[in-house]
């Protein structure tokens, strides 16, 4: 079911990478020799100031076209692309860089948007159905064609799997007495696996299904959800939080426990040597973990060890009964210890981060990179990037070593690092996310809007970071993706005029412009830039 599609050689290649002296991580599979040539980056590079324009500002040489938009339908079932577009991932068709699914999550919801009411003591069950409908993600098939992309209407692929949609749990028992659960929503990052499926992360799925405090055979209510969908539906909310693998040839999708329950930003791939997979994930709230996941074989990510870092001693910590006795007082069992993972990270000896959000991972040295979006309460309102190398650039390694690559702040010229991707030439490219509200406003006024960010990994100017992009009033640059040949970088504009007070007076009319609603969309960049910087 998770084979649905052939891999051709080039296709293997391209989800490998090109790695130089990666050590036992599977960066150059045996008989496949692979070069990376890198140009001398130079200071010259073109890039914009801060700028508050309720408009995707973009540097010399860079352009834009909208491929989607929230509302668009996309197949003759009369379903529409959702909202608050986020991670997006893009599987070429055969190894062509011009056609291809492309994977877009669906985030969250923003009170007042909607033709629903933005109280929610006032929603009908009506209601609550029109939002559900508005998560999870997106499936389309695209296609590039007279130089500009196109989302291929009434196509069989074209799918949503939404809040709607029942998904079976991968348990070694059933979670509150059921073997699956009603819907995913709150899907912030992911990552692609070697057999072309999407990982797609529930991150902040208290604001849908509020929370409980689990405890020795305990469990009690201790928040509502601000959507107010408790009132009509039964979402417990240990059926979220969890990592869902997809299938986009098909629209199968599971929910992978064995990665654990926590606000998960992302969920990135690196194969080793034995062709086991390790996955890096962040846990996004202030004080939480880094985890990695180690499949128990090739091919599959159902069974394996969870472990959480300690990166003050550089060490990956198990999260698995019997390997600690504290755990077999604790929990009742493995199930029982995954769906607390955060209660589990701590009493391992976890490290509390500052939010760690997306994680990737680099080609050409083996490196780890963990944005640290911000820890205000501790004094570090501008974040920071962390990189790990694992000892003998091996992912399945249980030592590493940690540096802080950037700081956030005036001189970097950067706050809040978000989302991270890496170009076919190996160059860093950054998405910010200061909140809507905080935008313009201390300590972030410096910055104006949010962005988009290149950081040459080569050159004579190697580790500077250049922003490329300006985003609309209120929204938030994420997902970034580049198309397989690096001409072509999908982006998603999330939320724009997400702080508007209410639809009489919004923030931001982008798109359309004029005094129409603003839409978040997915955008393909193209143009010089990305000839000249990132593509092979």
């Amino acid at each position: 079911m998770y084979n649905s599609h052939r891999l051709t050689r080039r296709d293997i290649l391209r989800f490998f990478g090109r790695v130089a002296g990666a050590g036992t991580a599977v960066g150059v599979l045996p008989g496949f020799a692979t070069t990376l040539t890198n140009i001398d980056v130079g200071a010259d590079i073109p890039h914009i100031k801060p700028m508050t324009r309720d408009d995707l500002v973009l540097a010399d040489g860079l352009n834009y076209r909208v491929l989607v938009w929230w509302g668009q339908q996309i197949n003759s079932s009369g379903e529409k692309f959702g909202f608050n577009n986020d991670y997006t991932a893009f599987l070429p068709f055969d190894g062509r860089p011009d056609e291809g699914l492309l994977w877009v999550n669906h985030e969250e919801l923003v009170q007042g948007y909607f033709d629903t009411p933005a109280d929610p003591r006032s929603k009908s069950l009506h209601d609550v159905h029109m939002e559900m409908k508005e998560v999870g993600g997106s499936i389309l098939h695209v296609k590039k064609s007279g130089g500009c992309w196109h989302v291929l209407q009434d196509d069989r692929y074209n799918r949503r799997i939404d809040a709607n949609t029942e998904i079976p749990f991968v348990s070694a028992r059933p979670i509150l007495g059921r073997r699956s659960a009603t819907g995913t929503f709150a899907n912030c990052a992911g990552g692609v696996t070697p057999w072309r499926t999407v990982l797609s992360c529930e991150e902040n799925y208290h604001f849908f299904t509020g929370e409980v405090a689990l405890g020795p055979g305990s469990r009690r209510f201790v928040k509502k959800g601000l959507l107010g969908w408790e009132r009509y539906l039964d979402l417990p909310p240990e059926h979220y939080g969890w990592v869902v693998e997809v299938d986009p040839f098909t629209g199968a999708a599971r929910k992978l426990t064995a990665l654990g329950r926590y606000a998960h930003e992302s969920a990135t791939v690196v194969a080793a040597a034995d062709g086991r997979c390790a996955v890096y994930s962040g846990d996004d709230r202030s004080g939480e973990c880094i985890y990695k996941f180690i499949a128990a074989r090739p091919g599959s990510l159902e069974q394996g060890t969870l472990y959480v870092a300690d990166t003050d001693n550089g060490r990956w910590l198990p999260l698995a009964m019997g390997m600690d006795s504290r755990f077999n007082k604790r929990f009742t069992d493995q199930t029982d210890l995954l769906i607390r993972t955060r209660e589990a990270a701590h009493i391992a000896g976890g490290t509390p981060q500052d939010r760690p959000e997306d994680i990737e991972y680099d080609p050409n040295t083996a490196a780890v990179y963990i944005s640290l979006t911000k820890n205000q309460r501790q004094g570090r309102p501008y974040g920071s990037i962390l990189r790990i190398k694992e000892r003998d650039n091996d992912p399945l390694a249980l030592e590493f070593t940690a540096r802080n690559f950037i700081s956030g702040g005036t001189e970097a010229g950067i706050a809040c690092p978000d989302n991270l991707v890496f170009d076919p030439r190996g160059n860093l490219w950054v998405a910010n996310d200061i909140s809507s509200f905080e935008l313009n406003h201390f300590p972030y006024a410096g910055f104006a809007n949010n962005g988009l960010f290149f950081i040459p990994m080569s050159g004579a100017a190697a580790g500077q970071v250049f922003q490329v992009a300006s985003a609309p009033v209120g929204a938030e640059l994420t997902g970034p993706t580049f198309s397989a040949d690096g001409r072509t970088l999908f982006l998603s504009v999330q939320h724009p005029g997400e702080n508007s007070r209410d639809l009489d007076h919004l923030t931001s009319h982008w798109p359309g412009g004029g005094n129409t609603r603003p839409r978040p969309c997915v955008v393909t960049l193209t143009g010089p830039f990305l000839d000249r910087y990132s593509s092979v």
